[in-house]
């Protein structure tokens, strides 16, 4: 069979889970448990199949299970189009994770070439309310999905932004120290705009072109200061012009850190920010759902889903739709739950896992639907 799904996954000493192993098919994927069982911690390991820290964004040393502390290891098998490959990643004792697959040491990015992997976790709840920073990692991780290489572009950007914020911290005011950091910052940063940019109109895109019950959403990158150059040449001439003022302020105040996403429920014209939770959780659903079917278009098949707690602030109605349409899609999501019962409308459309934990051990026991 094609598309995109995992055939089998074995955890060990991962968070939780002392040795956990799956065999799967497609379906969607229910998880149901007592809270602190260790529903998400599986799903966070299904988020290291692709690049990047993950859905907690945590450090590969703090994903050790204690206190054995003896490092981690995850084995997937992995349904890619019309191939299968063997991906493992792993870190020993506290060091930076290493990945393979096929058996060949392989880099992060290199994992976007056989998965993609979106996510939804109660922590994004907050994304209209909070900091543009959460909105601004929202938008990369999408970026990310259509482009793998936006998190190269972002590593190079901050990390060349660090060194040039020493260096205007320092009061530096020779500005033959500056010109090397801010022609990276500008090339990266220019990249990273675009792929903003590119990520919202397939987003966009995707929502006036779907049959739904999620709202759209209006989306719109602004800027916190000043606006976002369009060109390499301008924005390496923007940060020259701007030293000074940098300088007094002790850190650069314009480029793409300083972007924010806008959101506006399409149909009521009502600012995301100013929408019930309820419907800010329904526009944060209609997203990743754009999201995962624009990238479809791209990648050849539907990405896997990881859903935390998605039941939540959904009533009965709008569960059953948010089942239909996962299925209809075709992706395998896992969507983790405190009872079977909240995954009922599902029926045989779904693999259902119930996880429990006993003494700390996290333990999986695949089921039979309710």
């Amino acid at each position: 069979m094609s598309g995109l799904h995992l055939t089998y996954l074995a955890l060990s000493h991962f968070r939780s889970h002392f040795l956990a192993r799956l065999t799967l098919d497609s379906r969607p994927v229910a998880l149901y448990g007592p809270n602190g069982a260790g529903k998400t911690n599986l799903i966070e390991a299904v988020s290291l199949l692709s690049p990047g820290r993950g859905l907690r964004r945590a450090a590969a040393a703090d994903m050790v299970r204690r206190p054995e502390a003896l490092g981690w290891k995850l084995h997937a098998h992995l349904r890619s189009l019309h191939q299968t490959h063997e991906v493992e990643t792993l870190s020993e004792e506290g060091k930076p994770r290493l990945t393979r697959i096929d058996g060949k040491a392989a880099s992060q990015t290199a994992l976007a070439r056989v998965a993609r992997v979106l996510w939804l976790v109660p922590s994004m709840d907050r994304l209209w309310i909070e900091g543009a920073e959460g909105r601004r990692r929202f938008l990369d991780r999408m970026a990310l999905s259509f482009t793998p290489s936006h998190a190269e572009a972002t590593l190079v950007y901050e990390k060349a932004m660090r060194e040039r914020n020493r260096l205007l911290k320092d009061q530096v005011r020779d500005g033959h120290w500056y010109v090397a950091l801010e022609r990276q910052m500008a090339e990266a940063g220019i990249a990273i705009h675009q792929g903003r940019l590119t990520a919202l109109d397939r987003i966009c895109a995707a929502q006036v072109e779907a049959e739904t019950a999620f709202p759209a959403a209006d989306l719109e990158l602004t800027q916190t200061e000043g606006a976002m150059l369009e060109t390499e040449a301008d924005f390496r001439e923007a940060l020259h012009e701007s030293r000074f003022r940098d300088i007094a302020a002790g850190r650069t105040l314009i480029g793409p850190h300083r972007a924010d996403l806008y959101g506006v429920y399409e149909t009521k014209g009502v600012p995301a920010a100013d929408c019930s939770t309820g419907e800010q959780k329904a526009l944060l659903i209609s997203l990743i759902l754009a999201n995962a079917r624009a990238l479809m278009q791209d990648f050849g098949a539907p990405p896997i889903l990881l859903l935390d707690e998605v039941a939540a602030h959904l009533d009965a109605a709008r569960r059953a739709a948010l089942y239909d349409e996962v299925c209809a899609l075709g992706s395998q999501a896992w969507m983790t739950g405190t009872g079977s019962e909240l995954f009922v409308e599902l029926g045989d459309r779904a693999q259902f896992v119930e996880v429990t934990e006993n003494n700390g051990i996290s333990n999986v026991t695949p089921r039979g639907c309710p």
